[in-house]
């Protein structure tokens, strides 16, 4: 006996969304396409140059060093067209360039902090200087890209950096109550050095877990609901899939690397007491005289706000400003409405900084 039309017709549309809910979850979405080149490689780590589109006599003079965390892909930054952070400060007219730290490999397990900060970043930064035909720059820092680029300003005060932009910046770890990180990274609980033994470098999947577990409930179901509840929305689902992709691009952490951020940050909280040393020089934030922007994401569970607001004092910067959006960790830079929040008010601060 045949099934009645209307179950039918329900069966045959389960399928099909099925069908598409699956294609979405096992494909890649194309993502981190505004044009740029290399122009600069140091190991694993490629600095890019983004094409500029507006003409040259409208540009603006200082360059814009972008530069992310070193357990993810900076492609975040560059997420899909008509939503790129990229895209949106190269098309008023800025000199836009991208610090790709790469995937460590086991060889690459001794790298540090102070390699980071004190090798990487000022090699490409130089190499930045004669790219763009100019002495001064701006540095945008976003999460542990944010504790490289201060440990920099402080250590490289006088090499050119005059604005300095720190997005959901993980500095202040003194009150650990509302730090989860640092309360799971006790080391009553959590031997780093066994897990580092085992591995050399902190594995992408345990890192990408410790940040999910963190809301799991969202992160793991109401995530994929929401994707579920959507599909039948094209740009929803292009949104997501873009998202999806950069999520579950994970990388490693460099072990040593690692190893310095759970021990003189997470536990001993040395840099915003001016008691971290990178290559045995201290790094004083007082130091710091570049124009300071920080931006906090009220919402953010990954780096809550107590922990990026303590630097505005630390600092000698005559020309400082905290910048307070609604939204996680991610979705101030990435989500829908950080066109209309984030991105204008930093080109918009920049803008008045950059000539």
């Amino acid at each position: 006996m045949q099934s009645p039309p209307s179950v039918t017709a329900e069966y045959f549309a389960y399928q099909r969304r099925l069908r598409s809910f699956t294609q979405v979850l096992s494909s890649k979405a194309s993502i981190a396409q505004t044009p740029k080149v290399a122009v600069w490689t140091l190991n694993k780590a490629k600095l890019y140059r983004y094409t500029p589109v507006v003409p040259a006599q409208k540009r603006l003079r200082i360059p814009l060093l972008l530069v992310f965390a070193i357990m993810n892909r900076p492609s975040i930054l560059d997420l899909r067209p008509g939503h790129s952070f990229v895209e949106f400060m190269v098309s008023h007219g800025y000199d836009v360039y991208l610090l790709d730290w790469g995937i460590p490999g086991y060889e690459d397990r001794g790298i540090r902090l102070d390699d980071y900060a004190m090798e990487y970043l000022p090699r490409a930064i130089r190499k930045m200087k004669a790219e763009s035909g100019s002495e001064v720059f701006s540095m945008l820092g976003w999460c542990i890209g944010a504790i490289l680029t201060t440990i920099y300003a402080a250590l490289k005060s006088d090499e050119g950096l005059h604005n300095l932009l720190l997005l959901t910046a993980p500095l202040d770890f003194s009150n650990r109550s509302n730090v989860t990180f640092a309360r799971w990274t006790d080391k009553r609980y959590f031997n780093v050095d066994k897990i580092l033994d085992a591995f050399g470098n902190m594995p992408a999947e345990m890192i990408d877990y410790g940040a999910k577990a963190l809301k799991p409930v969202d992160n793991y179901i109401t995530n994929y609901c929401k994707l579920w509840d959507n599909l039948d929305n094209p740009r929803a689902v292009e949104a997501w899939h873009a998202m999806n992709t950069w999520v579950t691009d994970t990388i490693p952490m460099a072990g040593a690397a690692y190893r310095q951020l759970i021990e003189d940050f997470y536990r001993n909280n040395a840099l915003i007491q001016n008691k971290l040393r990178i290559r045995n020089q201290l790094v004083d934030l007082s130091r710091i005289r570049a124009n300071l922007l920080t931006v906090i994401a009220e919402g953010d569970h990954i780096t809550p706000p107590c922990q990026s607001e303590a630097i505005l004092q630390k600092v000698s910067s005559r020309d400082k400003e905290v910048y307070r959006v609604p939204g996680g960790h991610i979705g101030i830079m990435a989500g829908s409405a950080a066109h209309r929040t984030t991105w204008p008010h930093i080109e918009q601060w920049l803008g008045a900084r950059s000539h």
